[in-house]
C-alpha cells in the first residue's frame, strides 16, 4: 500500500521512476541492487518506452519486483504510455491481471484493462495514475479517482501551485479507496513527446522494425544541441525528452505546501546514488538547496539542471543557474 507521507516523520518520500533507457541486463540489475539499499521508499519497474527492448521479460520484472519488496521497497509496475500493436495490448492486459503489485497506468488503455481485470475479479480496481495521463484539473482527477486510483503522479509540466489546485492538500480528491496522495517529478529528463515512430532508428537511417537496437548505445539517450551549442532535446527511441534534467531541490517547500508527499527521481547512468543523497539532505535534513544544486552541477550528469516547469516558467530555465 502506498504510504501517505503526511503521516511519516520524514517530510519527503522518494520514488525511483521507471528506467527510460535500454541498459545491459547486468547494468540494470546492479543499479537496482544499489537502489535496494538506498533511501528510496518506492520503485517503479517496467518498460515504458519501447516493447522491442526485450532483455527483461515480464517474468524478469516480476522477479526483480519481489526482490525489491523483500528489501523493504514498495514496488509499482508501469505500463507503456503509447500502444501501437496487439501484442502490446496483450501485455497491458496481463499486467492488469496480476495482483501482486500495484500498476501505474500509462494511458487510457491501461485504465480499461484494469477495469476489465477488476470486473473479472469482482473487486474494485486499485492503481496509480501515471504522469503521462492528461490530468490537469480537479474534475479530471475526480473522474480518474472514481475508477480506483489511490495515488496521482502529476504531469511533468504542472507548476507547484497548479498541483495544489488539482488535488488540494486540505481537501484531497477521494476515490473508492480514500483520499489520493500526490507525487511530483523531482529529478531527471522529462518526456516531452511520444510516437509510434522510433526517433533513434530514424536518426541512424533505419526502420523501426530493423532498428538494430541502436538505443543500447546511448545509456542516457542521444542528446541534441542547438546550432548555438545549447542542450536542447534528447532522442530516446520512440520518446523525445528534454536535454535538461529537471531538479526541484529549490522548490521543495512550494511542492510540500501544494500537498506533494513524494518526489519521483528518474534514473540516469551516472551519479544517481549521489542525486538521491542530495534530495534526502535537502528535503529531510534541511540542507541548503543552492549548495546541493551546485554539487550536482559539478558532477558528471548527462545534462544541465533545469526547474522552470515547477516554477511556472519556461521548462529550460533554472532558478539557481
Amino acid at each position: 500500500m502506498l504510504i501517505d507521507s503526511c503521516a511519516c516523520a520524514r517530510q519527503a518520500e522518494f520514488t525511483v521512476g521507471a528506467l527510460s533507457y535500454w541498459w545491459p541486463r547486468a547494468t540494470l540489475l546492479a543499479f537496482y541492487a544499489e537502489i535496494a539499499d538506498s533511501v528510496a521508499s518506492c520503485v517503479v519497474l517496467g518498460e515504458t518506452v519501447c516493447s522491442r527492448r526485450n532483455e527483461m521479460r515480464p517474468g524478469d520484472w516480476l522477479a526483480l519486483a519481489r526482490e525489491l519488496r523483500q528489501a523493504g521497497k514498495e514496488v509499482v509496475l508501469a505500463s507503456l504510455p503509447l500502444l501501437s500493436s496487439e501484442s502490446e495490448w496483450r501485455a497491458v492486459r496481463d499486467l492488469a491481471g496480476q495482483e501482486e503489485f500495484l500498476v501505474e497506468a500509462g494511458d487510457a488503455s491501461a485504465l480499461h484493462a484494469l477495469d476489465q481485470a477488476a470486473e473479472q475479479r469482482g473487486s474494485p480496481a486499485r492503481f496509480v495514475l501515471g504522469p503521462h495521463l492528461n490530468i490537469y484539473n480537479t474534475q479530471a482527477l475526480r473522474e480518474h479517482a472514481s475508477l480506483g486510483a489511490v495515488h496521482w503522479v502529476a504531469p511533468v509540466d504542472l507548476p507547484a501551485a497548479a498541483i495544489g489546485r488539482v488535488n488540494p492538500p486540505q481537501d484531497r480528491v477521494c476515490g473508492p479507496h480514500g483520499a489520493l496522495s500526490t507525487e511530483a517529478w523531482g529529478f531527471g529528463r522529462l518526456a516531452l513527446a511520444m510516437s509510434a515512430r522510433c526517433f533513434t532508428a530514424r536518426h541512424h537511417r533505419l526502420r523501426k522494425d530493423a532498428c538494430e537496437f541502436r538505443c543500447r548505445d546511448d545509456a542516457d539517450g542521444l542528446r541534441l544541441d542547438s546550432s548555438e551549442g545549447q542542450a536542447f532535446l534528447c532522442i530516446n527511441g520512440t520518446q523525445i525528452q528534454s536535454a535538461g534534467l529537471h531538479a526541484v531541490l529549490g522548490e521543495w517547500p512550494a511542492l510540500r505546501a501544494a500537498g506533494v508527499g513524494r518526489l519521483r527521481l528518474s534514473p540516469c547512468s551516472r551519479g544517481f546514488a549521489e542525486v538521491l543523497h542530495c534530495f534526502e539532505s535537502v528535503c529531510n535534513d534541511g540542507a541548503d538547496p543552492a549548495h546541493a544544486l551546485e554539487h550536482l552541477r559539478a558532477m558528471d550528469l548527462p545534462g544541465p539542471l533545469v526547474d522552470g516547469y515547477v516554477r511556472g516558467t519556461a521548462g529550460m530555465s533554472a532558478a539557481y543557474a
